[in-house]
């Protein structure tokens, strides 16, 4: 499962700024904001696409993400 968990839009992002202000010192001017989120690879086990995506979502509003700052969003694949 690839999550990705982020910030929910009314949270304030200082690391979002910080990379904002950076980018900028950089020449990148054309950047307007900047948000800051994570990137996580689970590698699990399950019977289905749909118990996997379940999985995922429970590992997250569990210990991944916390529901009252971030959401996140699940992208399920099988391995080959």
């Amino acid at each position: 499962a690839r999550v990705h968990v982020y910030l929910k839009p009314i949270v304030n992002d200082p690391q979002g700024e910080a990379i904002l202000g950076g980018l900028k010192t950089l020449g990148f001017a054309s950047v307007s904001q900047v948000r800051a989120g994570k990137y996580l690879e689970v590698h699990l086990e399950s019977a289905s696409a749909t118990d996997a995506q379940r999985l995922a979502e429970d590992m997250c509003r569990r210990l991944l993400a916390n529901p009252v700052l971030e959401d996140f969003r699940i992208s399920v694949e099988e391995l080959t």
